[in-house]
């Protein structure tokens, strides 16, 4: 999958290619569709919030579908 990723405060977000994940027995995998970055991922970039765990990849506000269940997730 891809994902734009913080790296450094104030610094551009860096296209990644990360490896797919497979769902754990009660997760859902969401194959993401559309993704919105919300003041607070933007407060994050600019530095205004102490002490980020970086790397990260700002946007929780998510539109796609599930694309795999874990093997305890009722279907």
């Amino acid at each position: 999958m891809r994902a734009m990723v913080l790296r450094e405060i104030r610094s551009p977000l860096v296209l990644e290619d990360r490896p797919e994940l497979l769902p754990k027995p009660n997760e859902l995998r969401v194959c993401v569709e559309a993704c919105a970055v919300c003041r607070t991922d933007l407060h994050i970039v600019d530095g205004d919030l102490p002490d980020p765990k970086l790397p990260i990849v700002p946007g929780h506000e998510i539109v796609g579908r599930v694309d795999e269940a874990g093997a305890e997730v009722p279907g």
